[in-house]
């Protein structure tokens, strides 16, 4: 198979692979076909869930029950915390 790519997506590629974990282009983009098919599997599989919750925040937002955005990045970040196993820090 060959794929053509933008050369600001090769350029990205490349710098990804000069700082990062991978040892080529081809690990590279191994990595990101499994990571986006694992992204696209949970989706396919949560998508029920998603659009009810979606439904469910945009009526909400409707009737003015609206977050403020500095809680919202609060709770995103504490998350992230916890999904990436880290204490919080302070």
């Amino acid at each position: 198979m060959e794929i053509r790519l933008r050369p600001e997506l090769e350029a990205l590629i490349k710098q990804d692979v000069q700082r990062g974990p991978y040892r080529t282009v081809d690990e590279f983009v191994e990595r990101a076909v499994a990571m986006l098919h694992e992204q696209e599997a949970w989706l396919a599989e949560h998508r029920g869930e998603v659009e009810t919750q979606i439904g469910e925040g945009y009526a909400a937002a409707r009737r003015g029950e609206l977050i403020e955005a500095e809680d919202v990045r609060s709770r995103l970040n504490e998350r992230k915390r916890t999904r990436l196993g880290n204490q919080p820090r302070g």
